[in-house]
């Protein structure tokens, strides 16, 4: 049964990895999600069901349209297996529970912004703010915080306020420092989102995490991409992604009713 589960999750993630392809695309293009249905940028002809199934149909048309033949993103199938794979992982870990499907809901949105910020260097509002009402809305499912409902709102509130207010200092001290912009609003904005969700340690757990993966990412590419030290990165995908190990690792799964981690 837990096996057949877990299948089942993992199905789920990829089908929900298309769907984020697809805000992905035209969210910051300010297209439709629902209508029209997907289609090829290079021919506009619609994808049949058949050839937009998860990770199968990209390689069985190896990767191009069946109309014009024209290469198909590899985005397409990373984003559809880290989804996945991500949803397999956290339904393992976490269980069947309420608070399982918020972080999911959580996740999913950290995997939009983290690709758009790679590809347009914005973090789209709707995201970052959205995780900060998602966070402070559902504190009471929230098993990193306890005591009273009080209690547990404030921890929320609290580390969505050190995760907004302290990513504004620093980038603030950026930029008096450096004369440039250190983090951008968005940076802010989607530490509040995941304060609200870890809390004031789980701020601190991420920042070092995401400072971690992107200085290693910036030495990558200084090195094999020619980048200099003063150019920009995008930093909404490391934050997603130490934010992913602090929900991940960091909180006790102790109100869990199923928890295939035993």
């Amino acid at each position: 049964m837990e096996t057949l589960i877990l299948v089942f999750a993992t199905i789920f993630g990829l089908i929900i990895g298309s769907f984020l392809n697809v805000c992905i695309y035209r969210i910051p293009r300010n297209k439709s999600i629902v209508w029209p249905p997907s289609g090829c940028p290079k021919c506009g002809k619609h994808i049949a069901f058949y050839d937009n199934i998860p990770l199968l149909s990209y390689l069985i048309l190896w990767g191009k349209c069946r109309h014009c033949k024209a290469p198909i993103s590899c985005q397409y199938p990373i984003v559809e297996f880290i989804t996945g794979a991500l949803t397999l992982l956290f339904v393992w870990h976490w269980g069947l529970t309420p608070w399982t499907a918020v972080l999911l809901t959580a996740v999913y949105c950290l995997i939009i912004l983290s690709v758009i910020d790679l590809e347009l260097m914005i973090i789209p509002d709707r995201f970052s703010l959205g995780l900060i009402v998602l966070g402070l809305a559902t504190f009471a499912l929230n098993p990193n915080f306890a005591g009273t409902l009080l209690d547990r709102f404030l921890q929320s509130l609290l580390g969505a306020g050190v995760g907004f207010f302290g990513t504004l200092a620093v980038a603030l001290l950026g930029y008096v420092m450096f004369k440039k912009e250190a983090m951008g609003g968005g940076d802010v904005k989607l530490m509040g989102g995941i304060g609200a969700f870890v809390g004031w340690e789980g701020v601190i757990t991420t920042i070092i995490f995401a400072s971690a993966l992107g200085l290693v990412y910036s030495v990558f590419l200084m090195i094999f991409k020619g980048k200099g030290k003063g150019d920009a990165i995008p930093f909404g995908p490391f934050l997603s992604a130490g934010a992913l190990i602090s929900m991940y690792y960091l909180i006790v799964p102790e109100m869990l009713t199923i928890d295939f981690s035993k």
